[in-house]
């Protein structure tokens, strides 16, 4: 009989070593997950220009690198749980879920790779920070790498739970844009709930990624104090934890599609 950790560390380790190559072998997935955010940043604060006043000198392509980098982070994190459906519709996700392996372990492997890669191109992205004026500081860096991975664990979950209920990628991107696309535009990505309308400002605030922004951007802007921050990332580990056990409960339930 295994061990209660080989059933765990194992089959975790396994499926995020799995998404590993697999990210690897589909290159492609680095156009829509880095590049297409990135244009994205280019061309809106391109366009508006020095407009926007509520960043620093770098004007709205400053303010807008915050919402760019969780913009990666949201299409690394969600893109990568499209794997869930994937497998199952090759049999590969029935295979394991029949395995004498524990549910926790394979959640956790999931979790795990989609948050990794989400981190892994965030970082890439937050080597131009120098060039838009954003105070980049060794001593705001962990506090930065603690908010991303956390942003990238809990919009993991989220895709996870997502994608656990459906058989379909095209449903996936239905609720995505339907969805996660809004979750993100009213977070303070694009503009701060100071400059909204009352009842969208409302919105924001019990946005839980609005929160993660936050906790971002002080990681970013260590010297200049943000409001809130210390809440800001308590709202977050408290975002991942509610994702990671609506993970859990997704995936000991069985759906149609696993009986395929």
């Amino acid at each position: 009989m295994e061990s209660g950790g080989a059933t765990f560390f194992l089959p975790a380790l396994s499926l995020w070593r799995r998404e590993m190559v697999r990210f690897v072998r589909q290159r492609d997935r680095v156009v829509g997950a880095l590049v297409t955010p990135v244009v994205f940043w280019l061309l809106l604060g391109a366009g508006l220009g020095r407009s926007f006043q509520a960043g620093g000198s770098g004007g709205y392509l400053e303010y807008f690198f915050t919402g760019a980098l969780v913009m990666i982070l949201l299409f690394t994190a969600i893109f990568s749980t499209i794997s869930v459906i994937e497998d199952r519709r090759e049999g590969f996700l029935q295979g394991v879920l029949v395995a004498p392996v524990g549910r926790v372990g394979i959640v956790m492997g999931k979790l795990l790779g989609g948050a990794s890669l989400a981190m892994g191109q965030g970082g890439l992205f937050l080597v131009v920070a120098r060039q838009v004026d954003v105070p980049l500081s060794l001593a705001g860096l962990p506090w930065l790498l603690l908010a991303m991975a956390l942003v990238s664990f809990a919009l993991t979950g989220l895709g996870f739970v997502l994608a656990w209920q459906l058989n379909s990628t095209q449903g996936f991107h239905a609720l995505m844009n339907l969805f996660l696309m809004p979750m993100w535009l009213l977070s303070g990505a694009l503009f701060p709930a100071s400059g909204a309308q009352p009842w969208l400002a409302w919105v924001m605030k019990f946005n839980p990624l609005t929160y993660g922004v936050t906790a971002i951007r002080q990681g970013l802007y260590w010297q200049q104090p943000v409001p809130q921050a210390g809440v800001a990332l308590g709202v977050t580990a408290g975002f991942v934890a509610l994702m990671v056990g609506l993970a859990l409960w997704a995936a000991r339930r069985t759906t149609a599609g696993d009986l395929q």
